[in-house]
């Protein structure tokens, strides 16, 4: 069959590489010069498999609330005239509850976990490098507060049988020993030992040469306009320079995907959540983290890559906007010089993306009323984490087989319900 996947992104690759590995005709096209220079270039480098959850948790509109009056915040809201950001976020509310919290937080940990299997498999048959490390992701916790209120995901962690670890402050220490410099600053912390961390763009990029070796067609610099419909079925794309045929498409457009959808009468409950990073020369490797540190405080990921290190998160709901805010570049800074002053932060590369955010955190994949289209977006902050177990389920269901997991309550119809 002839697919067509939209967007070239880390999950648009992965999708590509599951599906030419299936047997299909593939072409991916996407907007930009080449693979992953959008929302993929320079994330958090978490693949983090255990340290997976959801934004909308109980207590969050309390703490939205405080983080209005932070400078330091890790949460920003620019509200504007926006039916989408409204709908969005009244749908995000009404999962900031105990019971959505862990059905969300159960249906994550299965597809990450998928995700954590899938990468194993993919990185010894497709043999790519991308400055990877297996040594987990340490949630660090700064206050006593803090730390009694993991118990929720430790529950969860604990339901779908994904190691943990919950540790005191010489605990923390042990894992990420350059912490010794500030441990007054630390009451303890929650170890997910099978998280793992590396360069989204160097890993899509890797992946993307590997597509090329088994036949697909990159066609790249290209604008979609628009997905042809006839008879009720996907027939092809329509971009600024032709038409491209199609047996299939897979729509992985990231936060622009609801807008492709919107005129085809398919309401995708996707929304831009701006996250920023900073990508940091290390000058003295005694202070600079092992893997992943998740500063719970300020929601920041501090993670090593090679002989850098990558500072990245916070979210801020304005649209779609790219402006780079001075204010968002010192928190970064601030976080990662409080724990890990081992880079020089005036050298550092200031950058920022468009994460897709669903309502409950659980990205949409499946089939949509649109015969032959296909949907895998809506990951949110969690794009390459889920990304190799998000393709092989997408390429399960564009080729009619049954997946491995359970992947009715990943499809867009749990927003009907």
């Amino acid at each position: 069959m002839k697919v067509t996947v939209l967007g070239a992104g880390v999950i648009g690759v992965t999708s590509a590489y599951y599906l030419a590995k299936a047997g299909h005709e593939v072409t991916v096209v996407d907007r930009q010069a080449g693979p992953a220079l959008e929302t993929s270039f320079a994330n958090a480098g978490e693949v983090s498999f255990g340290y997976c959850s959801p934004w909308a948790a109980p207590g969050i509109p309390q703490k939205a609330i405080k983080w209005l009056f932070m400078e330091h915040a890790p949460l920003v809201l620019r509200p504007k005239v926006d039916v989408a950001m409204l709908s969005w976020m009244v749908r995000m509310l009404a999962n900031c509850t105990a019971e959505r919290y862990a059905i969300n937080k159960s249906r994550m940990l299965r597809l990450a976990d998928y995700s954590r299997l899938s990468l194993g498999e993919l990185r010894a048959e497709a043999g790519i490098a991308y400055d990877e490390r297996m040594q987990g992701t340490l949630q660090l916790f700064r206050t006593q507060a803090q730390l009694d209120a993991c118990a929720k995901d430790v529950k969860a962690l604990a339901a779908d049988d994904i190691p943990f670890e919950v540790l005191n402050r010489e605990g923390c220490l042990r894992v990420e020993p350059a912490l010794r410099h500030v441990s007054d600053r630390i009451v303890g912390g929650l170890l997910t030992p099978k998280d793992e961390t590396g360069d989204c763009f160097k890993f899509t990029g890797a992946l993307a040469a590997k597509c090329v070796e088994m036949g697909v067609v990159f066609d790249y610099q290209r604008t979609i306009k628009a997905i042809q419909v006839d008879g009720g079925e996907a027939r092809a794309v329509v971009t600024d320079r032709g038409v491209v045929a199609s047996d299939a498409v897979v729509v992985a457009l990231g936060s622009y995907s609801p807008l492709l959808l919107k005129p085809l009468g398919i309401s995708l409950p996707v929304y831009p959540v701006k996250g920023y990073s900073l990508t940091i020369p290390i000058t003295d490797a005694s202070r600079a983290p092992e893997s992943t540190v998740m500063d719970e405080t300020y929601k920041i990921a501090i993670t090593r890559l090679g002989d850098r290190i990558r500072v990245g998160g916070m979210a801020e709901i304005s649209g779609y906007t790219n402006d780079l805010g001075p204010a968002r570049r010192r928190t970064l800074e601030h976080s990662v010089t409080d724990l890990f002053p081992g880079g020089d932060v005036t050298k550092a590369n200031y950058w920022c993306g468009l994460r897709p955010m669903t309502p409950d955190g659980t990205p949409v994949i499946g089939a949509t009323k649109i015969r032959n289209l296909f949907l895998n977006t809506g990951h949110g902050t969690l794009g390459w984490t889920m990304s190799t177990g998000s393709a092989r389920v997408l390429t399960d269901i564009v080729s009619g087989r049954k997946a491995d997991i359970e992947t009715a309550d990943l499809a867009l119809g749990r927003y009907r319900n």
